[in-house]
């Protein structure tokens, strides 16, 4: 099942650059392909369009068989929780420690303390950073830094992982041990990875599928590909972490490096199986509720069903209580201003109940529309308060000049005389 797909997608900048020219290519859950091409042929168009950064010019754009091509912006935060994003400059907040780095990210979506205490050092275990915790990013290497952007991208469950160059600040035994980060993760919890590198003799050999643009068009799409095609046959793919030491002469360090980069492996790979147990465990309990974590939120975005080419397209429910309503006169305001709000409310509950969106984020829709009617009421009676007070003031004011212009009687039979 494609979990990613383009259908004859173009892009055209409005300073007229042609970014894609009818770029059509499906990527099936739990792939690893790897994004290449010469700069400017498109790359970064592409996971901008993944993002909702930009909008196509033409085409769709569909992730788990939704089309995300016109999504609204209130929408686009709940998809890129779909997403782990690891980028090549790394991102990361220099004052925050690296586990507040990595909390930081299940703090923003609204995590319970307890839920970010209990995977935020998993994370790390998973990447090997774990005793590194209370550390800065400034006192942390470069192949450590992305690593800590690793485990912040895979802390918040993510169905697809978009690496942007995560190995082009990183010597090559760095970035090779990235990679093989990476493809753990990818075989160990199915995550859809897509990559963009640079780096030749690494694809070569890790023969993923490779997916290379040219000036906007894709001309080539290979299962088992390489960087570019050549004569060589590149040696076997044995990640950098993985390979073994070899210990000569009773070389006691060699020895003792080889068994702390066993324990981390080990380490990481019990911290993946248990990420993901958790994981099932908890989109069990969400799917007994009617809660279950997918990208059906987008309740007002097209869906394509797998069975058949039929498209369903739920209608977007009309939440906001219309405003266009004539103004009455300030007398009667303060008298019906209860009865509007009654009759608004009910207007809310009628709708949701007839469109009835089983998810989450339509809940979250349908609460701020009744906050938006209690500001409404709040603004109504702070204009009722300050008219009241300003009439008040008006009235003393008129009393006050009042008695001034009143004049006793001595005074008038003396001015009469």
């Amino acid at each position: 099942m494609p979990i990613i797909e383009f259908r004859k997608v173009n892009k055209v900048y409005p300073t007229g650059t042609c970014a894609l020219r009818n770029v059509s290519f499906s990527i099936e859950e739990g792939e690893f392909v790897f994004l290449v091409g010469e700069s400017g042929a498109g790359k970064s168009t592409i996971f901008k369009l993944l993002t909702c950064e930009e909008h196509p010019s033409s085409g769709q754009v569909l992730i788990d068989h939704y089309n995300i091509t016109q999504m609204k912006e209130r929408y686009v935060p709940y998809l890129r929780r779909q997403m782990g994003l690891i980028f090549q400059d790394f991102r990361l907040i220099d004052t925050m420690t690296v586990g507040e780095n990595v909390a930081f990210a299940m703090e923003i979506i609204g995590e319970p303390p307890k839920k970010i205490k209990q995977r935020v050092p998993l994370a790390l275990s998973v990447v090997g950073l774990r005793n590194k915790i209370d550390e800065y990013p400034t006192e942390l290497s470069g192949g450590e830094a992305q690593r800590v952007c690793i485990a912040r991208a895979i802390v918040n469950r993510p169905k697809i992982i978009i690496a942007d160059e995560p190995t082009g600040d990183l010597d090559p035994l760095n970035g090779e041990s990235i990679m093989a980060l990476l493809e753990r993760i990818n075989r160990s919890n199915g995550t859809t990875v897509l990559t963009c590198s640079h780096d030749r003799v690494l694809i070569n050999k890790m023969r993923k599928r490779v997916i290379e643009l040219q000036q906007g068009e894709l001309i080539r799409d290979e299962s088992c590909g390489q960087y570019f095609p050549s004569s060589e046959s590149p040696s076997a793919w044995v990640p950098f972490v993985e390979r073994e030491i070899s210990v000569l002469n009773g070389d006691e360090e060699s020895a003792k490096r080889k068994a702390e980069r066993d324990a981390l492996i080990s380490e990481g790979e019990a911290a993946l199986l248990q990420l993901r147990l958790e994981d099932e465990a908890e989109a069990k309990s969400k799917k007994s509720k009617g809660k279950e974590r997918d990208l059906g939120v987008f309740s007002s975005i097209e869906r394509e069903s797998p069975e058949s080419d039929k498209k369903e397209k739920s209608r977007p429910p009309k939440l906001r209580a219309r405003r266009d309503t004539p103004k009455k006169e300030s007398a009667s305001i303060a008298e019906s201003d209860e009865d509007k709000d009654i009759e608004c409310q009910s207007n809310v509950e009628k709708e949701s109940v007839e469109t009835s969106p089983d998810n989450r984020l339509s809940e979250m829709a349908r609460d701020d529309d009744l906050m938006d009617i209690l500001r409404q009421r709040s603004a109504r009676r702070r204009d009722r308060m300050s008219l009241d007070e300003r009439l008040k003031h008006l009235q003393d004011a008129y009393a006050s000049d009042a008695s001034k212009d009143e004049v006793p009687d001595d005074e008038k039979d003396a001015g009469a005389q």
